[in-house]
């Protein structure tokens, strides 16, 4: 009888451990991604209103990151997004066109990829309103990664330190086209420069400019200042202002985008921040360094009857000394971010 109670006894906690067993989880995970504190600098515009749709996370720029460096986007497996957009030159690469897979080389200049939280366009013509779709646009250009995005999917979803990750930002292990745009955007989105001595001057956190710095800023802000405004040093809006042709006839600026002819070679102004790190300068790379970019404008710029009217009512240029010339190079070259670029 008691042999038989124990046999009982054990037959019952066994039936109970397989009970247990059974209610508990077989994937203990648990999914938690805060976000992060993506805060707008002293003077900065408003985000983008994109950004409140799709702010940056631990995780999804951890996985952004990773993708914006990852090889695999394009068609042979040899060019990624950081290829093109080094953080070394401010995210350029110092080309006159950027340079895609097997050589082939792009239509116009790697622009910048920095403070993109708070651009209202992406693309020399302003062509996209968002990054997340923005992003598609390098991987199936030909000239590009060449590739598509189904092709992405499956070679990310063969890895398995990728299905981790994703599960991570998102929950679970499934890779979408939606995930990979939004976790890339997401990591652009944490490229703020704010932190130039400009900026520290600004916020007179004891740096002061030079001599020689401090009257190229007087000039700027009298001859340049009209286009290149506000914190992010750019209005944002599409000018023609008279720039050596591309001669490529896929090339017409923002009439590409609308169709207008009032729109022919405008491109939107670019923001001169950490330029110092970015050159060659122009659509296409005209401008071997800053010296030939405003020699360019006080000589004197191409007429076209949609010249921005500021270089009209200038006689099509933008009267510079020499002196002038090295002024506002220096003064510009107070707009670097050195912690920005060795991130």
């Amino acid at each position: 009888m008691l042999l038989a109670m124990r046999v009982f006894t054990i037959i019952i906690g066994f039936v109970l451990l397989l009970s247990c067993s059974k209610e508990m989880p077989e994937d203990p995970f648990v999914f938690e991604n805060p976000l992060l504190d993506l805060s707008i600098p002293t003077g900065f515009p408003e985000f983008n209103p994109a950004v409140y749709g799709n702010r940056p996370t631990t995780y999804g720029v951890e996985l952004g990151q990773r993708l914006f460096h990852e090889p695999r986007l394009s068609g042979n497996n040899t060019v990624s997004c950081a290829s093109c957009h080094n953080s070394g030159h401010a995210f350029a690469d110092n080309k006159a066109q950027a340079v895609g897979v097997e050589g082939r080389i792009g239509l116009r200049n790697t622009p910048p990829i920095q403070n993109m939280a708070f651009m209202k366009f992406y693309n020399w013509d302003g062509h996209m309103l968002q990054l997340e779709k923005q992003v598609l646009v390098p991987i199936i250009t030909h000239e590009e990664m060449n590739s598509s995005i189904l092709e992405v999917i499956g070679k990310l979803s063969a890895d398995t330190a990728y299905r981790h990750l994703f599960k991570k930002a998102f929950g679970d292990e499934l890779i979408t086209a939606e995930r990979i745009f939004k976790s890339i955007a997401q990591y652009e989105y944490t490229l703020i420069s704010a932190n130039s001595k400009y900026d520290s001057v600004m916020r007179m956190e004891g740096a002061a400019f030079t001599e020689e710095e401090e009257r190229g800023h007087h000039i700027f802000k009298e001859k340049c200042a009209s286009c290149h405004s506000t914190a992010l040093f750019t209005d944002q809006s599409f000018r023609n202002v008279g720039f050596p042709l591309n001669p490529s006839t896929q090339e017409a600026g923002r009439a590409r985008v609308t169709g207008a002819a009032a729109d022919y070679m405008k491109f939107r102004v670019p923001s001169l921040r950490n330029i110092a790190y970015t050159a060659p300068y122009g659509s296409f790379g005209q401008f071997i360094d800053l010296r030939a970019l405003l020699d360019y404008f006080d000589k004197g710029v191409l007429p076209a009857d949609n010249l921005d009217p500021i270089l009209k009512s200038n006689g099509n240029r933008i009267p510079l000394s020499e002196q002038e010339k090295t002024d506002i190079i220096a003064f510009l070259g107070t707009l670097s971010d050195p912690a920005f670029i060795h991130q």
